[in-house]
């Protein structure tokens, strides 16, 4: 058996969990000598993130060295992968050269039905707890968003901030306004730009300077 060790961190990665690059890689060797592996191969990712498998040269590369008798050893399956349809892939993938996967946090050894089944398990329950993150971001931001309160950003046209809330400009919301109404009224983005120097509205900079990109951003955040 050869030992093919694949080593990832993305910047988002060290911060979570602290595993560097030489930790992972001592991981990995510390398992082949405990197994008796003399010949043992490191593949590394720096700085990828690892929602991806086909972006990932040091992964392709890995998995193209593995052949029969050989296993694929990931310190953790967050390492490897971030979906469970690039985890599967990658299982698969092995399986058909006859190569096996350990993944050591987790102790998974495909050698096994068992190993096979709880691997697969643990990739839709580490899907499913990254899209439960995700929904509740969606919610928080939406909450904020509903409560005028700042979400990361350039304040957007129509609003200052204080204290930590957007509250509405009475000047820059008339000139949303009539935005609105030039557009409704049939007029190109360059026509309402033009209309808004000579009503002498402002950008958020400050600049009587308008450009269409400008307009066409305030139309489309006021539809969002």
């Amino acid at each position: 058996m050869n030992a093919i060790g694949y080593i990832r961190v993305s910047t988002e990665g060290q911060a979570q969990d602290g595993v560097s690059l030489d930790a992972q890689e001592a991981k990995v060797r510390a398992w082949a000598e405990l197994n008796g592996v003399e010949r043992v191969t490191i593949f590394r990712d720096a700085g990828l993130s690892g929602k991806r498998a086909d972006n990932r040269p040091g992964l392709q590369e890995a998995l193209l060295a593995v052949g029969p008798g050989d296993a694929l050893i990931v310190y953790s399956l967050s390492r490897l992968a971030r979906s469970t349809k690039d985890t599967i892939t990658i299982a698969e993938t092995l399986d058909k050269r006859g190569a096996d996967l350990v993944s050591l946090s987790e102790r998974i050894d495909t050698t096994t039905a068992a190993g096979k089944m709880v691997f697969r398990m643990l990739a839709v329950l580490s899907e499913f707890e990254r899209d439960q993150v995700s929904e509740r971001t969606r919610f928080a931001l939406a909450h904020k968003r509903a409560n005028h309160q700042k979400t990361g950003g350039d304040v957007p046209y129509g609003f200052r901030l204080e204290q930590g809330r957007l509250v509405p400009d009475p000047a820059e919301q008339k000139a949303i306004v009539l935005i609105h109404e030039l557009r409704d009224a049939g007029n190109s983005l360059r026509r309402i730009a033009v209309e808004l120097e000579l009503r002498g509205y402002t950008t958020k900079t400050g600049r009587t300077h308008w450009h269409p990109q400008i307009v066409k951003q305030i139309l489309e955040r006021e539809a969002a």
